[in-house]
């Protein structure tokens, strides 16, 4: 689905990433961590082609380098952010209906304030996914945070993606609505979407991923099941401690 071979990303004399194999196979949620400073959202950025790179990054066998960003989505590719990226002032369905621009040959106004036919169908259908039907019509600046992450996940899941890459959708979550969150993300990759994640949670990490792979100081130091990270000697000494023996 998506492979990552030999990325490296210099800002000036600083090495972000260095020199990066990763293979994010289809159908599973691939998490990608480590500590601050790591290179994981720099990861992120690469393969959305905001920072310049060497290397390759191929999506579907498909080379990405140069591909405008706004084509990302209509090949399959979207992403959400660590820091909310929501219209306060739209309504959740404004919101939700920003990620359907790349499936419909419509005007985005129109879309926003007349939808219709198809377009209809595929926000009443993500609405109904993600339980977000009654709130529809709700501004976004009265909900929650919580509620916020969701339509975010909504939102980049409008438009069937093959590829979804969430930054750290646990961020700002409180603990009684994690568990929500894991169910909602394992239903969108049994929908079909496969999911590269970046996340500090590592109780959350280790719950809901199939493979792993963990970084330190911009390179891969390794890579495996959850149960494979839990236990490398590498991973509990350069970032994890024994905190992921409490969250294993």
């Amino acid at each position: 689905m998506l492979a990552i071979e030999n990325l490296t990303v210099r800002f000036g004399g600083v090495i972000a990433v260095k020199a990066l194999n990763l293979t994010v196979e289809e159908g599973e949620i691939h998490a990608l961590i480590g500590p601050n400073g790591a290179g994981k959202t720099t990861v992120f950025n690469a393969i959305f082609q905001v920072v310049p790179y060497t290397g390759g990054i191929l999506f579907a066998g498909r080379e990405l380098r140069g591909l405008p960003r706004h084509r990302l989505a209509e090949i399959g590719v979207t992403r959400t952010f660590q820091n909310l990226s929501i219209f306060p002032s739209m309504t959740v369905r404004e919101n939700i209906l920003v990620g359907a621009h790349s499936k419909t040959r419509s005007r985005f106004v129109a879309e926003l304030f007349g939808v219709s036919g198809e377009p209809k169908q595929r926000l009443t259908d993500t609405l109904n996914f993600f339980g977000l039907s009654p709130l529809s019509p709700a501004y976004a600046a009265v909900l929650p945070y919580g509620t916020l992450k969701t339509v975010e996940l909504a939102r980049a899941f409008i438009s069937s993606p093959k590829l979804i890459l969430l930054d750290e959708p646990a961020a700002g979550i409180p603990t009684s609505e994690k568990g929500a969150l894991k169910a909602v993300i394992r239903k969108m990759r049994d929908a079909g979407t496969t999911i590269l994640l970046v996340e500090h949670d590592m109780e959350l990490v280790m719950d809901i991923s199939d493979s792993v792979t963990v970084m330190d100081f911009g390179e891969k130091i390794a890579e495996g099941t959850p149960a494979q990270i839990s236990a490398d000697r590498r991973v509990i000494e350069a970032y994890l401690g024994e905190e992921i023996h409490a969250a294993s």
